[in-house]
């Protein structure tokens, strides 16, 4: 059977709506799922970083329910450390960074990190977990390919790492995508997060002298992703960062 073009393209196009609509209702049906598996999985981060439970260990919904009993997430401003009350998973800081009136240039002392803007809004986790109290924030900084997400986690007192993790990156395999290998993360805890002028936590060149009481040895063979991780630190840690949020809660409790 022939069929004009007139007629074929009224058929393309009636698919296409079809198919669109179709797209378009499964995603606002899946979205509250999507969103409550976003939330599951960085709770499940958030735990392993705070030392609540370890890298390979199952984690079950109703597991990490009771575990988050003791863990407030919190939002604040990003430039006086103050509370904001709204709920936790109501701000994605990664997305309102993209949105200027929601947002602030990041100061060019920090653009090692490649972070061209920074959200007004920050989440942060405060572990209340008797013998495990803790903050864990949210970081993320650029390395060699990608932009590297993840969790950094400092005792409450503010005077050690507790731990350090990276859930998404596109760094290179065996060199540095040996940035989420647990024997690396392994440096970070115990070691020393602020001096006498600021931020000492860092991360130097493979072998290089170094700091042992701040610094860890970077990953050999991925020098731009070890500055990276580094520039990374320092952004968070400053005052461009959580510093504020930190000097508050160090003072205030």
């Amino acid at each position: 059977m022939d069929f004009s073009n007139k007629y074929v393209l009224g058929f393309a196009l009636l698919l296409c709506v079809v198919c669109s609509a179709l797209v378009s209702s499964t995603a606002v049906a899946l979205k509250e799922r999507q969103d409550a598996n976003k939330e599951l999985d960085q709770r499940r981060q958030v735990i392993r970083v705070a030392g609540l439970a370890q890298a390979g260990d199952a984690l079950p919904k109703e597991t990490v329910d009771t575990l988050f009993e003791s863990i407030q997430g919190r939002v604040i401003d990003r430039e006086t450390g103050d509370y904001i009350d709204v709920p936790v998973a109501s701000v994605d800081p990664i997305k309102e960074s993209k949105d200027a009136e929601m947002s602030a240039k990041t100061p060019s002392e920090f653009k090692a990190a490649q972070v061209s803007r920074l959200s007004n809004r920050l989440q942060v986790f405060e572990v209340k977990t008797p013998g495990k109290e803790c903050l864990v924030l949210p970081i993320h900084g650029k390395g060699l390919w990608s932009t590297m997400y993840g969790y950094l986690a400092v005792k409450n007192d503010l005077s050690e790492v507790v731990g350090i993790t990276f859930y998404a990156h596109g760094e290179t395999p065996g060199l540095g995508g040996e940035i989420d290998n647990p024997s690396w993360k392994a440096q970070f805890p115990g070691k020393s997060v602020f001096g006498a002028d600021g931020v000492g936590l860092g991360v130097v060149k493979a072998s290089a002298p170094r700091d042992k009481d701040y610094e860890v040895d970077g990953l050999s063979g991925a020098t731009i992703t070890t500055k990276g991780v580094d520039a990374t630190i320092k952004l968070w840690l400053g005052p461009a960062g959580y510093g504020p949020y930190l000097e508050q809660f160090k003072t205030q409790g």
